[in-house]
């Protein structure tokens, strides 16, 4: 009789295969290893919440405050009542909004004439061994961070008609200088001097970065080309250095658009000149808190802001032509 020795083979078992039970619920791998448990819930926002707290009180709720005012008027003792777009029909006009309009917009191409000075300045301090070049760069840069109430006060006495810096210079060429500040055209043109010159060392240290960014070999290879100066200047700085000038150029626009604090402080609020020189903003102050008219105020802030959204636009579609990433 045979014996059979053969141990009896273990019943083959079926894969235990696990089903997710839940959104983010590990499952099996290749190697059997359960996968790393997803933390997408809402731990990341919890982290960010007191940052979307802050935009929506000081931002977002603001301008929702400010859209609803412009469609309300508001008595001497407060109290507001529903009057319809009636504050943008009085708006449209009225035409000292399209004077304060003229105004901001040549500000604000006065002071963006100082971007190709700033370029030509960052070029200059990024020479090799230059020196005191850090010197330099932080001397231009003081002006960007002085009280604008401290530059107001010096420029206003260097501008003053009778005994000004400004005026002596100009007569050492045989010309009489105006009175600047009492003088409708030539206060805003002060006034935009004064900002182009305060702006000047924020575009230079933000173009300087930009220049250290592009590679010397660049440089060489164009020299080994025979191009010029001025060739490698257009063909290469420029291109490679658009998107800090694009930076530069969509804050200065917004910065010259809010223009006030410098306009007040050389000219003040009681000037005769003020209606023929006052920026956008200017007038949004005037017609809040010197009229106290809240919601006509509240219809040219929200002009502004439209304004301000639609040149930024139209930059970011320039941008997609122009700046070379």
């Amino acid at each position: 009789m045979t014996i059979n020795t053969e141990r009896p083979q273990a019943a083959s078992t079926p894969a235990r295969t696990t089903r997710s039970s839940g959104r983010g619920a590990p499952g099996p791998t290749a190697g059997g290893k359960r996968a790393p448990r997803r933390t997408d819930g809402w731990w990341p926002w919890l982290f960010v919440l007191p940052l979307l707290i802050g935009v929506g009180t000081f931002y977002i709720w603001p301008i929702i405050q400010t859209f609803w005012y412009s469609f309300t008027s508001w008595g001497v003792f407060g109290g507001a009542t529903f009057s319809g777009v009636a504050n943008y029909v009085r708006l449209a006009g009225d035409p000292q909004l399209y004077q304060s309009l003229l105004n901001t917009i040549v500000y604000t191409v006065i002071v963006l004439a100082g971007i190709p000075i700033a370029v030509w300045l960052a070029s200059l301090l990024n020479t090799p061994g230059l020196r005191f070049a850090q010197f330099y760069r932080v001397l231009f840069f003081l002006p960007y961070v002085a009280m604008p109430a401290a530059i107001a006060l010096v420029w206003r006495i260097m501008f003053n008609g009778d005994y000004g810096i400004v005026n002596w210079f100009i007569g050492l060429f045989g010309i009489d200088g105006p009175y600047w500040i009492s003088t409708p055209g030539f206060a805003l043109v002060a006034v935009s001097f004064v900002g182009l010159w305060s702006s000047l060392g924020f575009s230079m240290i933000i173009l300087g970065a930009g220049l250290k960014d592009i590679p010397p070999e660049l440089y060489e290879a164009a020299e080994l080309d025979g191009a010029s100066r001025w060739r490698q200047f257009r063909s290469v700085t420029v291109p490679l250095l658009s998107p800090s000038i694009f930076f530069v150029v969509i804050v200065t626009t917004i910065s010259s658009f809010q223009l006030f604090d410098l306009l007040y402080a050389i000219l003040g609020s009681t000037n005769p000149v003020i209606p023929k020189t006052m920026s956008l903003v200017f007038y949004f102050y005037s017609a809040g808190f010197i009229d106290n008219d809240k919601g006509f105020a509240a219809a040219i802030a929200m002009v502004i802001f439209l304004l301000i959204g639609i040149v930024t636009l139209v930059q970011f579609r320039v941008q997609r032509k122009w700046v070379q990433a």
